[in-house]
């Protein structure tokens, strides 16, 4: 193999058998090109773009032909650049060809047409700076944070988006705060003010998407008192356990329950135990399903409120 050969084999491996055109013929000549093209051996998915091999393309090459089309100074953005860095939990059994890919380009970059077999969605942003491209990780892509905050502001729905904030620092991805300053660094950013005080709730403790709704449809919609989060207390056992929502100064502890709270036998005896201990300690425990925290918070909020003002609160 001459050394021309074998530095066209090393870059295509580098970059799974995807390689502009322009990239390619820097190693043959365009008569060469079309006879490997001409013969099925490779294939031209998009103008511009040559993928070294005749069968269907793989996610990353899929992913690699936008990214190509779209230009050189272009990064995979929002959750498609955080499903590549582990993400998961958002249309994780969509196949691949059937997901949208989601890019970021400079502001005035020039539109190109994408792939005809792709969906392809290209945001134009003014605040697309180095600090926001991770240089050790290919295909080229915005760093985690910056691709969550982008893929929450670009959620169809509120709730879509505080999801994909309580996730990222669920699955121990990104901290508050990383998120935080790359919220201070975009001028323009579609539900800042969302986005700020779910970043906030996050790191006072609200981790699950049950207590988010809970904080902005109960506590800030009926303007009760803040309570404390995710409180570390001491069963019976001396085991650690954690409640979700607290107002110490009143004894009053909140517990908002998924679905497997009811489903799951052994979840609920938990649950049950840890209301008894709980109760031995002169707390009063107060436990709304989720779906009734979206569906009818003004209840929820009546009764906490009434169990607090029981306790002594006077607002």
């Amino acid at each position: 193999m001459t050394s021309v050969a074998a530095e066209l084999t090393g870059l295509l491996e580098d970059h799974d058998g995807v390689l502009s055109t322009s990239d390619i013929l820097r190693f043959m000549t365009p008569k060469q090109l079309r006879s490997q093209l001409a013969a099925g051996r490779w294939r031209k998915p998009a103008r511009g773009v040559v993928v070294a091999q005749s069968g269907p393309l793989t996610e990353r090459q899929l992913l690699r032909t936008a990214l190509l089309r779209a230009g050189p100074q272009a990064a995979l953005a929002g959750i498609t650049a955080a499903r590549l860095d582990g993400f998961t939990g958002f249309d994780d059994k969509v196949t691949p060809a059937d997901r949208p890919v989601y890019l970021l380009a400079p502001y005035g970059r020039k539109r190109r047409p994408p792939p005809l077999q792709l969906t392809v969605v290209v945001h134009y942003s003014q605040a697309l700076t180095d600090l926001d491209i991770n240089p050790q990780r290919e295909p080229r892509r915005t760093r985690i944070a910056r691709s969550l905050v982008d893929a929450a502001a670009w959620m169809p729905t509120d709730r879509g988006a505080m999801a994909i904030l309580a996730a990222g620092v669920q699955q121990r991805l990104v901290r508050p705060q990383d998120l935080s300053q790359v919220v201070d660094r975009m001028g323009t950013l579609h539900r800042r003010k969302l986005i700020r005080e779910t970043i906030a709730d996050i790191a006072g403790g609200s981790e699950a998407l049950s207590e988010l709704d809970f904080t902005r449809h109960v506590i800030r919609a009926f303007r009760l008192p803040e309570p404390s989060r995710q409180s570390a207390r001491r069963d019976s056992r001396g085991r650690r356990r954690w409640t979700d929502v607290t107002w110490d100064a009143y004894k009053i502890v909140v517990e908002i329950d998924g679905a497997q709270h009811t489903a799951d036998p052994l979840q609920r005896w938990d649950d049950m135990e840890r209301d008894i201990d709980l109760g031995r300690d002169g707390c009063q425990v107060l436990r709304f399903p989720a779906w009734l925290v979206r569906a009818n918070p003004e209840y929820v909020a009546r009764k906490i409120l009434e169990a607090l003002r029981r306790a002594g609160y006077q607002g």
